[in-house]
C-alpha cells in the first residue's frame, strides 16, 4: 500500500488551509477537487487544523474551522494575522519553501499564498522569480510538456522506459491519466499497453518520448498521486535492519515496520525486481538480516526467503569480489 508521509500531508494542509480562508464557505467537493484530495482525508486534516495556534490557545488564538451543510469556512486567528518581522535569511526561506508548496496540486497562482509570496518577494529585492530555482526532479522539460500536454488532449504516447527494478529499457505505449510532482520528482501515471495495467512511470527515467494520434479514455477513479508503491502482486521481503538503516521505513513504500530489541526495525516492502533487490542488499551491508515471516504472517503473498536472497546475491558480490583479486 502507498505510505504518506507527514510532510506531504504537512504541505497539503498548508496550501488548502488559505484557499479556504479566502472563500465564503466553499463546498467540501469543491476543495477536494481542487486539491485532489479524498473526502475523507480532507475532513481528518480540518480536525487537526482548529487544533493550530499559540500559548494561552484561546479562540482568538486559534484557527477556526467551521463545517454546515457541506461547506466549510476556516477563520485565521489573530497571530496568523498579525504583520511579522522577518530577516532576510528568514524571508527567503519562506520565499523556497512557499515556491514548493505552489507546485502542490491544486495550488491557486492568483490566490493568497502567491500574493503574499510575490510581495515578500518585492520586498526582499528579488525581481526574477526565476532567481529561485526549486527542483522538482531531473525531468527532460520537452518530455514533460510533451506529456502534460497528451494528458490535457487525451492522446496516447510511445515512450522508451529504462526500469530500475528490471535494469532494462523497454518500448511501450500508455495512456497518460495525470502528471505530477511529489517526493522531488515528476511522475506520470496511466495505462500501460504492454502490461495491460494501470502502472507509474519516473519522468527523468523516459528515454525517449512521441505523440501519437491515438484516442483513449480517462477512467472514473484514477490512480492518486503518490510516488511507487507496490502492488499486491508483486513481491514482498521482510528484512531486519541496525539504528543505521531505520531510513528505510521512510525512503521505500512499506506494508509494515516493527521495532525490535537494541533500536532495530524489522521492514515489510514490496520487491521492485531482482536489479532492484540487489542494490538494495548491497547498500544495506551485513547488519540487514532477511526473516523467513510464517505464513500466517504473510497474508497470501510471495515472499522472497532468506534463501532466495542469498540465491541472488551470492553471484553478484561474486563478481564484485572478483575485480579485486
Amino acid at each position: 500500500m502507498s505510505r504518506q508521509t507527514a510532510s506531504d500531508r504537512f504541505r497539503r494542509i498548508v496550501a488548502i488551509v488559505p484557499w479556504i480562508a479566502e472563500r465564503d464557505g466553499p463546498r467540501i467537493d469543491d476543495v477536494c477537487a481542487q486539491f485532489d484530495v479524498t473526502r475523507e482525508a480532507l475532513l481528518a486534516d480540518l480536525d487537526i487544523v482548529f487544533m493550530v495556534g499559540i500559548p494561552p490557545y484561546t479562540p482568538d488564538e486559534l484557527i477556526d474551522v467551521v463545517i454546515e451543510d457541506d461547506r466549510v469556512w476556516v477563520t485565521l486567528g489573530r497571530y496568523f494575522t498579525r504583520p511579522l518581522r522577518f530577516t532576510a535569511q528568514e524571508a527567503v526561506g519562506v520565499l523556497a519553501a512557499g515556491a514548493g508548496l505552489m507546485a502542490t496540486t491544486g495550488a491557486d497562482p492568483s490566490g493568497p499564498l502567491a500574493r503574499g509570496l510575490a510581495k515578500l518577494q518585492h520586498v526582499v529585492g528579488i525581481a526574477d522569480p526565476a532567481t529561485l530555482d526549486i527542483d522538482l526532479g531531473g525531468a527532460d522539460s520537452d518530455t514533460l510538456r510533451l506529456l502534460q500536454d497528451s494528458t490535457e488532449r487525451r492522446r496516447s504516447v510511445d515512450i522508451d522506459y529504462y526500469s530500475y527494478g528490471s535494469d532494462e529499457t523497454t518500448s511501450r505505449r500508455i495512456d497518460p491519466y495525470r502528471v505530477y510532482a511529489t517526493e522531488g520528482n515528476w511522475y506520470v501515471t496511466g495505462w500501460c499497453h504492454v502490461a495491460e495495467d494501470e502502472r507509474l512511470f519516473r519522468v527523468d527515467r523516459i528515454r525517449s518520448a512521441a505523440p501519437t494520434d491515438a484516442e483513449f479514455d480517462v477512467p472514473e477513479v484514477i490512480p492518486p498521486a503518490t510516488a511507487y508503491s507496490g502492488s499486491s502482486a508483486d513481491r514482498r521481503i521482510a528484512i531486519e535492519v541496525g539504528p543505521g538503516d531505520r531510513w528505510i521505513a521512510e525512503h521505500y513504500p512499506v506494508d509494515s515496520v516493527e521495532d525490535r530489541p537494541g533500536g532495530r526495525l524489522l521492514a515489510v516492502l514490496a520487491v521492485g525486481g531482482d536489479a532492484w533487490l540487489e542494490r538494495l542488499l548491497l547498500r544495506l551491508g551485513p547488519d540487514a538480516n532477511v526473516v523467513d515471516l510464517p505464513e500466517t504472517e504473510q497474508h497470501g503473498m510471495t515472499f522472497v526467503s532468506r534463501e532466495q536472497a542469498r540465491e541472488l546475491l551470492v553471484p553478484v558480490v561474486e563478481r564484485i569480489a572478483a575485480k579485486y583479486r
